[in-house]
């Protein structure tokens, strides 16, 4: 077995599965647009994530996110990918 140099923590791990998400919406001042943001459940709840999303990216993330088995999160930078596909495919 290969010795790990550093132990490994929780803020080592730099990409990890979305379990679960949740939309919300919080009213801006009256007459001015609200902010959307998306909550990101990674591991079980080992890791969570908010983004600030505008409402077309919203829309499509929501379309991406219910269509896709498979979400992985790069903590690091802050990037949702979608799917799995096995090398060789």
């Amino acid at each position: 077995m290969a010795k790990v140099t550093q132990p490994v923590t929780d803020d080592s791990i730099k990409v990890r599965q979305l379990s679960h998400y949740q939309f919300t919406w919080v009213a801006g001042a009256p007459g001015a647009p609200g902010t959307i943001t998306l909550q990101l459940v990674l591991d079980e709840g080992a890791s969570e994530e908010v983004l600030t999303v505008d409402a077309d990216d919203a829309d499509v993330l929501q379309d991406l996110l219910s269509e896709t088995s498979t979400v992985h999160y790069d903590v690091s930078r802050r990037m949702l990918m979608f799917g799995v596909t096995p090398v060789g495919s």
